[in-house]
């Protein structure tokens, strides 16, 4: 049985749902990014199909944005409202097609080669089902795999329906350039270019061995399969977490460390929260700083056995940082600061030290 695999993205997904808030912004460039305010530091996390056009795009510093387009709205991100409607549109899914892979707060894969219905038909009840539950649209594209529904699904955007066939290789996917390949990346993208392959069709043409010369065996190998649309991952329906994290992106450089301090206090305790919301523990603490030069340095320090207390983190955390030379923790301006708990288990309390079984927590340990 030929596959039918189905990729759904929403459209725009953060700035749709800010225009169901402020309807009065509807076909206006709009960015969602930072605080909203193009004055201080932050990026674009997403924007508009009109500030689109203008040259706006997600990754942007906000002070470019603005420049590009002086009569943008910023607004801030609100992430607590963008998973409110991620679990209602993939609620929605789930409905008409159960099989479904979750890829993120605004993505999924759907196993659809089981259904009754034709591929247009289902994919159409799809999108109705997350309208009527969201009011957002979404792009979706079946296809024989994962790899060409993840590219179909970009093609039609903003709300999109796609049906992709190997036979469509030739005039919809070999056109298009190589970069649109998830899986290559800026460099692969560079050094493809110096090799004069610009195109998913340059690449077919080039033979394995010539890939493989260039790129490596397993590289190599992956890309000649890509540029023929082969692909063989399944939907996967359930994948458990490796890790989960926090960062936050200074307003200012700082080498003050107490301002460090108590952020980094600060996002352990959030991370802690994520991990207990979710009931996950994990035994890797990791620290995460970027300095003004954009250089990154992390530490780790692996636990006993896996928490997802607080303090634990915490001193965890602390312990980690204070692996960083000291002649060179702040020997430049800090820009951004993040932490990771990860090898993440499903378990009961565990038996770290100074856990207080009586009380269910973790002792102050320092």
């Amino acid at each position: 049985m030929t596959r039918r695999i189905a990729h759904l993205d929403m459209d725009a997904f953060y700035a749709s749902v800010e225009l169901l808030r402020r309807p009065d912004l509807a076909g206006q460039p709009v960015a969602i990014g930072g605080r909203g305010d193009p004055t201080r530091r932050g990026v674009v996390t997403t924007a508009t199909y009109a500030a689109r056009a203008y040259g706006i795009h997600s990754g942007m510093a906000l002070k470019i944005a603005v420049q590009l387009c002086p009569h943008c709205v910023f607004l801030p991100v609100d992430f607590d409202e963008y998973r409110k409607y991620s679990r209602l549109f993939k609620a929605a899914i789930a409905g008409v097609a159960p099989v479904i892979e979750d890829r993120g707060i605004d993505e999924v894969y759907i196993d659809l080669t089981d259904a009754i219905e034709d591929s247009i038909s289902i994919a159409q009840a799809i999108k109705a089902s997350v309208v009527e539950a969201t009011g957002l649209t979404c792009s979706i594209a079946v296809a024989p795999n994962k790899l060409l529904a993840k590219i179909g699904s970009e093609l039609d955007k903003p709300d999109g329906l796609t049906i992709l066939e190997m036979a469509d290789l030739d005039s919809r996917i070999w056109p298009l350039p190589a970069k649109r390949i998830n899986g290559v990346g800026p460099k692969a993208s560079e050094k493809l270019a110096r090799l004069n392959i610009h195109t998913i069709g340059d690449m077919a043409r080039e033979t394995p061995a010539f890939l493989v010369k260039h790129f490596g065996k397993t590289y190599g190998t992956w890309l000649h399969e890509c540029a023929y649309g082969r692909d063989e991952r399944p939907v996967v329906t359930h994948q458990e977490p490796k890790s989960r994290s926090r960062e936050t992106t200074f307003q200012d450089d700082t080498r003050d460390w107490n301002k460090i301090a108590g952020v980094l206090v600060q996002l352990c305790k959030q991370v802690a929260e994520d991990l207990q919301r979710r009931e996950y523990r994990g035994r890797t603490i990791g620290v995460k700083l970027r300095y003004n030069s954009f250089q990154i340095v992390t530490r780790d320090r692996t636990l006993d056995a896996a928490t997802s207390d607080e303090l634990v983190i915490r001193k965890a955390a602390f312990d980690a940082l204070g692996r960083v030379a000291p002649n060179r923790l702040l020997e430049r301006p800090i820009r951004l600061i993040g932490v990771r708990v990860g090898s993440l288990v499903r378990e009961g309390p565990e038996k770290l030290p100074g856990f207080d079984a009586a009380r269910g927590t973790s002792l102050p340990l320092f």
